[in-house]
């Protein structure tokens, strides 16, 4: 008996039908309340008072947020670039030559992102001690930054590890016949091969830099003075510390929407990619 055109799709809705509704109940729903509360001047305590965009308007006239998400942006390279780069060099050798132990590599490699991020705040201030480079105005920001692409190279390597296990052999044959040096190998097989896997790992990449806060809280507490605040630090001490709740929530959501266009940009800039 066949089943009715439909009804393949009807059935695959149903199966959905569990996940969206916890992303709904755990996503979608604490999100509009955010939302809801940036529309308000509240403590957190007392009755709130509307206050429309006011909120909005005060932050965007605000110098030390505009410097806090000047610092997001630098971490950007730190969290992003720099542990996309390594892990592409990483993975383009590793490509290219057989290596003795590679699955133990990637385990060390990728052991950073199995420790709690509170375990590595509190090791590496230890390592540069607070009167060092975290004491520095100038160099408090990049110390941090340097963490966090500890934490995270390990991760792009072993995805682009991964991605490069499904380039066929015969590709990378062809080109060492054609007198293909390793750069060009790197940029004629390799890169294009690895666009769905560079994707994803600046997505991820770009996610955690911009929402840090346990790092910058338990290593500079966005000091010294205000040089390595940022955005998710800023909600924490205006709803929690002075009672600005609305603001707060009105930054968290300027940081979800940021988070939202550069990761759609991303993922929309991978598949023009992979379409030509």
């Amino acid at each position: 008996m066949r089943r009715p055109p439909g009804e393949p799709r009807r059935v695959a809705y149903l199966y959905l039908l569990p996940g969206l509704a916890l992303f709904a109940a755990f996503v979608l729903a604490p999100l509009v309340h955010a939302a809801w509360l940036s529309l308000f001047e509240w403590d957190g305590v007392t009755p709130g008072r509307w206050a429309g965009l006011d909120n909005y308007e005060a932050l965007a006239q605000e110098p030390a947020l505009r410097r806090a998400f000047g610092h997001s942006a630098v971490l950007l390279i730190f969290y992003a670039g720099l542990p996309v780069a390594i892990g592409l060099l990483l993975a383009a050798a590793a490509s290219r030559a057989r290596v003795r132990g590679l699955a133990a590599w990637r385990t060390i490699l990728f052991l950073p992102q199995v420790i709690a991020l509170a375990v590595v705040a509190v090791t590496w201030r230890i390592v540069y001690q607070p009167t060092g480079w975290l004491g520095d105005f100038d160099l408090a920001l990049p110390a941090v930054g340097l963490v966090g692409t500890w934490v995270v190279y390990g991760l792009c390597f072993v995805l682009f590890m991964a991605g490069v296990q499904k380039i066929p052999q015969s590709l990378y044959d062809s080109a060492r016949v054609d007198g293909a040096g390793p750069l060009r190998e790197f940029f004629a097989v390799t890169l294009p091969a690895l666009r769905g896997e560079i994707a994803v790992a600046l997505t991820l990449t770009t996610i955690a830099a911009l929402r840090n806060f346990d790092l910058v809280y338990l290593t500079t507490a966005g000091g010294p003075g205000d040089a390595t605040t940022v955005p998710a630090l800023e909600v924490f001490q205006r709803a929690f510390r002075t009672g600005d709740v609305g603001g707060a929530a009105a930054i968290g959501m300027c940081l979800a929407a940021v988070i939202f266009a550069l990761s759609l940009g991303i993922n929309r800039v991978a598949d023009r990619a992979a379409r030509t």
